[in-house]
């Protein structure tokens, strides 16, 4: 007995199937969908001579620049949202300058009591 003639099963690839019978498929257009979105099209900072993370940073460096320990920047301010770079799944914390100072000055702002 075959269950395609019983009517409890169909075959897909079976000549019961025509083309009607699968979803239509429409590839994807490839390329770039707006053109203006290219990197020539960004704009520039100001003053592209002055990096705009500063220099990178260490946990130590940034706990010096704070003035607190490095625990308490690796527990406490990077939970809070201490914006960093992490050079590998657990490799070290890069902190850069600008970011951090940003950071704290947002912090302060808002009314936040974070050192």
């Amino acid at each position: 007995m075959n269950r395609d003639t019983e009517g409890r099963g169909l075959s897909c690839t079976g000549p019961e199937r025509n083309a009607k019978d699968f979803l239509a498929f429409v590839p994807e257009p490839l390329g770039q969908c707006c053109p203006h979105s290219c990197p020539e099209h960004c704009p520039q900072p100001d003053d592209a001579s002055e990096p705009t993370l500063g220099e990178p940073l260490s946990v130590r460096q940034v706990a010096a620049l704070i003035g607190v320990s490095a625990w308490t920047v690796r527990h406490r301010y990077v939970a809070l949202g201490l914006p960093h770079f992490r050079a590998r799944r657990h490799g070290k914390l890069i902190f850069y300058k600008s970011q951090v100072i940003h950071w704290l000055l947002n912090e302060q702002q808002k009314g936040g009591t974070i050192l």
